[in-house]
């Protein structure tokens, strides 16, 4: 494998899988369509891809395979402002690929092919990789923890070792079905709590992986995240829009969503933790950072695909500015 000498040190450095996504052109579907457009996704690229848009300095830590795919996930990685010198180039495994459907009632559906892909495939010495580059906050997320014993390992060797590195970690659980059984990827979030310094947790997943009692109760989730030993929540609630953390990091404060349109809600999520994040490294409070992570996520949902609603970077940045000014 390949990789490059990464640049001076990022703000932050997603470790995960991007994909190939193949869709359907707005109005057809998979089964009859006879065209689709091609596009780059991953939660964690997804997530670098917004932090870039808004100014940050941001780098990627995967595997991709020395296929026409691989490469189309480095070119659009590197257009849209994110490094790629920690992306090892595997001529062993190929590039994963999804595909994202329309339903008749408008929700979406995707299929992942995955098993057996290049980034399925990192393993701890990915995660060495990544700190020796000592980036201010790395994110991970459950969705790497779940593609197997490597990337398992990847992830954890990150998290529980960045701070002796000087590293700040990021997790958002990211619990999917389709990856396996709920409860054993929640228990292997759960495992790495005590290392992580911000928390993205959504609504659906305070149960499984806080095990509280009523997950409905922002002040309850954020309370167990803190014995758990989280440094910082924010509680993502979809329509709802998120909490943040108040006056204490126990004292959940509600913020609304800011979507007035919802074409496709998939990347929603990643869209507001690159938000929240470059904000907070840049000494946003929780509460700027927050409005500035459901500005993009708004964005995002209004238009389909993963990244293709988010602002120019001349709308980034402002949006920014005015937490900055807050």
């Amino acid at each position: 494998m390949t990789t490059a000498a990464p640049p001076a040190r990022l703000d932050l450095v997603g470790l995960g899988e991007a994909m190939a996504l193949f869709q359907p052109p707005p109005g057809a579907a998979l089964a009859d369509t006879a065209t689709v457009e091609v596009h780059v996704a991953g939660a964690e690229l997804n997530l670098c891809v917004a932090a870039a848009r808004l100014g940050a300095g941001t780098g990627f830590c995967s595997r991709v395979g020395a296929d026409p795919l691989g490469a189309r996930v480095l070119a659009e990685a590197r257009a849209a402002g994110v490094d790629t010198t920690l992306v090892a180039v595997d001529p062993d495994h190929p590039t994963g690929l999804f595909l994202k459907d329309a339903r008749p009632d408008g929700q979406r559906r995707v299929y992942y092919y995955r098993r057996g892909s290049a980034a399925a495939h990192l393993d701890e010495a990915d995660g060495v990789r990544l700190l020796a580059a000592r980036p201010r906050m790395a994110a991970v997320s459950g969705v790497t923890l779940a593609l197997g014993p490597g990337p398992r390992a990847a992830v954890t060797s990150v998290v529980r070792t960045a701070r002796r590195a000087g590293t700040a970690v990021a997790l958002d659980p990211n619990l999917r079905p389709a990856l396996g059984p709920v409860e054993r990827q929640a228990a292997d979030v759960r495992a790495l709590l005590g290392h992580v310094d911000v928390l993205l947790l959504g609504t659906d997943e305070a149960g499984p992986v806080l095990g509280v009692r009523d997950p409905s109760d922002p002040d309850e989730v954020f309370a167990a995240a803190t014995a758990a030993g989280v440094r910082e929540t924010v509680l993502k609630a979809g329509a709802d829009g998120c909490y943040h953390a108040g006056g204490t990091p126990d004292a959940a404060v509600h913020l609304p969503s800011a979507a007035t349109v919802v074409v496709d809600p998939v990347g929603a999520g990643d869209a507001f933790a690159g938000g929240y994040l470059t904000a907070r490294l840049r000494g946003v409070p929780p509460a700027g950072a927050a409005a500035l992570g459901n500005a993009l996520a708004a964005a995002v949902v209004a238009a389909p695909g993963d990244t293709a609603g988010l602002p120019d970077r001349a709308s980034a940045a402002a949006l920014l500015d005015g937490v900055l000014r807050r």
